[in-house]
């Protein structure tokens, strides 16, 4: 009975400490929550008013000029000429116009009916679709599947027939090494079904067959 006795106050003692501990957590659980939303009052009591007028200026500006000149990003062109080749191109945006479209960023490719493959590139192009042409301009870039990797400032496209033709001065690697010449131009044979990339007016050749 002594040693119950004896243990009597550390019992009382220990509902003591949980009576405070459970009256803390209590006291936490609301005043917590109070804080934080008065801390979220005072961030909206605080900052700095929002005048919805601010963005309007902005917002006639920016509708004006797509109604102005409407664009169309991820653009994509594709047709089938007259001599079965097929011209597949993609642009970073198009801007349409009369009769066709002001493109930028372009890609794609020219497969012609004999199996060749043309890989093209060109930083923007002007598609005239009554005339049958695009024309490619800034940075054009073609890698043939004959081996040709050929540059120039401008290049014309047939959009209802294969051909193509440079606007100046072509630098170009070769099977047989660099060349540059003043003009280039492919079309197609009158009398073979395949397609011949002619090189001239001032041709140089830097012969390197093994380059």
């Amino acid at each position: 009975m002594i040693a119950c006795a004896r243990g009597w106050p550390k019992v009382a003692r220990a509902a003591s400490i949980d009576n405070r501990h459970s009256r803390v957590v209590v006291i936490l659980k609301v005043t917590l929550p109070l804080v934080a939303l008065a801390i979220l009052s005072s961030l909206f009591l605080f900052s700095r008013p929002i005048d919805p007028e601010d963005a309007i200026p902005y917002a006639d500006v920016e509708i004006a000029d797509r109604l102005a000149q409407p664009r169309m990003t991820g653009a994509g062109f594709s047709t089938v000429t007259s001599d079965g080749a097929t011209l597949n191109l993609s642009a970073d945006q198009a801007a349409p116009q009369q009769g066709g479209a002001q493109v930028q960023g372009v890609s794609g490719h020219l497969l012609t009916s004999d199996g060749a493959e043309t890989t093209i590139t060109a930083s923007m192009a002007t598609l005239d679709r009554p005339s049958g042409h695009l024309v490619l301009d800034q940075g054009v870039r073609l890698e043939t599947s004959a081996g040709y990797v050929v540059s120039t400032d401008q290049l014309t496209l047939g959009t209802d027939r294969s051909f193509m033709q440079s606007g100046g001065p072509v630098e170009a690697l070769a099977p047989m090494g660099a060349l540059t010449a003043g003009e280039m131009r492919m079309e197609q044979s009158a009398d073979d079904p395949s397609y011949l990339l002619v090189f001239k007016k001032g041709v140089r050749l830097i012969y390197q067959p093994n380059h």
